[in-house]
């Protein structure tokens, strides 16, 4: 036999079973430890304050029966890993965590890793496949080779829990600010928001449909951000902010605020969505307020863990409104997406031409 080339994976893929959970545990930590010999998506969340395998981490009981991972087995040892959630109700699925050790083989196996998600998903009737990395050890490469497409940057901003929680609004001053609790009756109007501030290219690709923004409580996973899967270890809410002039038709909303409050290891969420030029500070306020009423219940006192913050680059200023509330910046990671629909344009009357 001759020898396989040098940066060759020799191993091969397959699904994981219950009897990897520790390996798979222990491979998670080195790859979110960002060693030499090791690669992940290199989310902004490793290391002190916050830990990724206390964020995006692996018990059974964070699984769904629709999620996948995948595994690379070289000499019956774990060299690699892949694991994705899915979105039932949309048929989308959103890399979560894709890692692999060694370093002249770890680009090779994390390539088969993902090729191997893109044949199942392929399988499945997936729609389109999300990943938010950040830009190094050829993360942005690796996907692009593999069909996704780059749309946009994100910054990740963290409310250190030393600084304390504002006390909750009351409702005299909530009423003052016309900020309100969202309900399935907004749809029409969140969607409008959504518009207003998101770039066209933007909503092509992510085509977010009304009934998407019907969906409250724990199952609300819009609007998509890089940071979005810890809502699945959390209690989610939203609230609006009216417009106070209502607009033509009295729906228009200024701004909407989603807030996580956790309830495992792993930071608070706060996702801001502004009208441009509207003020989104007293939504900001808001949110960090609803997270101080919610874990000032009982005795866990869960505000310790502090609040983690996705903005995207078009989403100025409100990066500048979370930093006025304490937050700083801690790093910027890259969305990426492959959709595997083939767009097809919509019959419409042309100029009758003579021939």
């Amino acid at each position: 036999m001759t020898e396989p080339r040098s940066g060759r994976a020799t191993g091969k893929v397959r699904a994981a079973r219950f009897t990897d959970l520790s390996a798979l545990g222990e491979l998670s930590r080195l790859c979110q430890g960002d060693g030499a010999d090791t690669r992940s998506l290199g989310l902004p969340v490793s290391g002190p304050p916050i830990g990724v395998f206390s964020l995006f981490r692996l018990p059974l009981g964070a699984f769904r029966p629709h999620d996948l991972m995948f595994v690379y087995e070289d000499e019956r040892r774990l060299a690699g890993l892949i694991r994705v959630e899915r979105e039932s109700s949309r048929d989308e699925w959103t890399i979560v965590e894709l890692d692999a050790v060694g370093a002249a083989t770890a680009g090779d196996v994390r390539f088969r890793l993902v090729q191997q998600l893109l044949r199942e998903g392929a399988k499945r009737g997936a729609a389109r496949f999300h990943v938010a990395c950040a830009d190094a050890d050829g993360n942005v490469e690796l996907f692009m080779q593999a069909g996704f497409a780059r749309y946009g940057d994100e910054a990740v901003l963290f409310r250190p829990a030393r600084q304390g929680l504002p006390g909750p609004m009351t409702e005299a001053e909530a009423a003052a600010a016309c900020i309100r609790p969202a309900t399935q009756l907004d749809a029409l109007a969140l969607a409008r928001l959504y518009a207003a501030a998101t770039p066209p290219p933007v909503q092509r690709l992510e085509a977010l449909r009304l009934p998407d923004w019907e969906r409250q409580g724990s199952q609300w996973r819009v609007p998509r951000s890089s940071l979005a899967p810890i809502l699945r270890f959390a209690d989610v809410e939203g609230f609006v902010m009216e417009a106070r002039d209502g607009g033509r038709d009295g729906t228009q909303l200024d701004g909407f605020v989603q807030v996580g409050v956790a309830k495992e290891d792993q930071p608070h969420y706060l996702k801001v969505l502004g009208r441009p030029g509207a003020d989104c500070s007293p939504l900001v306020r808001y949110g960090l307020g609803v997270i101080a009423a919610r874990t000032q219940r009982g005795t866990d006192h869960r505000q310790v863990h502090g609040v983690i913050s996705p903005v995207r680059t078009y989403e100025a200023p409100i990066d500048r409104r979370l930093e006025e509330a304490g937050f700083a910046s801690i790093a910027t990671v890259t969305l990426l997406m492959k959709e595997t629909l083939v767009r097809v344009a919509e019959p419409a009357l042309v100029p009758a031409g003579v021939r």
